[in-house]
């Protein structure tokens, strides 16, 4: 799989215009743009972190592996190291903006830190975020701010302010990512439905190898395993490993109760290596052990 180390060589692979700045690239979309993209590409990874902004000419798009209506904008974020590929290209509207910045941009400044926390960089992206025109307006109207300071004779002023725009833009669209959330509760209710099914195959398998893994559930689901925690965060208050705890602490209630089995064969049979990791989150999550659990409704 090939990665790009530098802005440079892979602004030249996509076909996008030389930087002004060794590790930022800030591009609208254009005609021109849109004409010289490069028009598919295997695999490949790299170490900038991308904002997007994009919006289709009409109908709906498959993006990622699911369908959505892009009639309005749809943003898109990238972490570095995050597999990309794309097949065709897709027919867009000359409409649009994409930041490009490698991580040693914005090393050593707050938002190093703090971009860590925005959970969107690591969404699938199936799960763009989808903004109302309003907040189109709005997050457009950040980008020019950044596009000319980022064209328009940088000084020593510049990195800060288009730092500080970019943290900015990036707050809006945590913003606006939970209003998607929210809005979005038919399919959010769907989601939590479907996690929970999965969940139930797992433990109704014949052999259980481990406990049930997030990230394989949330590919099963066709999410990541980000997206499908904020969004049982946002739909119960608890996350995917918190629904998997008080799952496993279900079934063991009932094996403690309905079986003579040993507590560390239930240990076993619910997927841990070691009866004390099972023990230690039994009480953690009912504040009594196996042990005493069962001899108190024994």
């Amino acid at each position: 799989m090939k990665h790009f180390k530098t802005l440079a060589s892979y602004l030249e692979y996509v076909n996008f215009p030389k930087s002004e700045h060794p590790l930022l690239s800030v591009v609208s979309i254009d005609e021109d743009l849109i004409a010289g993209l490069l028009k598919s590409s295997p695999a490949i990874t790299n170490d900038f972190y991308s904002i997007s902004l994009k919006r289709v000419v009409s109908g709906a798009l498959n993006y990622g592996r699911t369908q959505y209506d892009f009639s309005n904008g749809a943003m898109v974020f990238m972490s570095p190291r995050q597999v990309t590929q794309w097949d065709e290209q897709t027919e867009m509207e000359q409409h649009g903006f994409i930041i490009t910045f490698h991580e040693d941009f914005i090393r050593g400044t707050e938002l190093s830190h703090t971009i860590k926390n925005y959970g969107y960089f690591s969404y699938a992206t199936n799960e763009a975020l989808h903004v109302s025109p309003k907040e189109e307006q709005l997050i457009q109207t950040i980008f020019e701010t950044i596009e000319s300071e980022y064209h328009n004779n940088q000084d020593e002023f510049s990195k800060d302010i288009i730092i500080s725009q970019l943290e900015t833009l990036l707050k809006y669209s945590d913003r606006f990512y939970k209003r998607q959330f929210i809005n979005r509760q038919e399919a959010s209710s769907i989601l939590l439905d479907k996690f929970k099914a999965e969940l139930r195959r797992f433990y109704t398998e014949n052999q259980i190898s481990g406990i049930a893994n997030i990230e394989a559930i949330a590919n099963k689901l066709s999410v990541s395993q980000r997206y499908l925690s904020d969004t049982l965060k946002t739909e119960t208050g608890k996350s995917a490993k918190e629904h998997i705890n008080l799952f496993i602490v279900a079934k063991a209630k009932d094996m403690l109760i309905g079986t003579s089995e040993s507590i560390s064969q239930i240990a076993y049979d619910l997927g841990f290596e070691y009866p004390q990791h099972f023990s230690k989150m039994f009480k953690k999550q009912t504040g009594q052990s196996p042990k005493e659990y069962r001899h108190h409704l024994n």
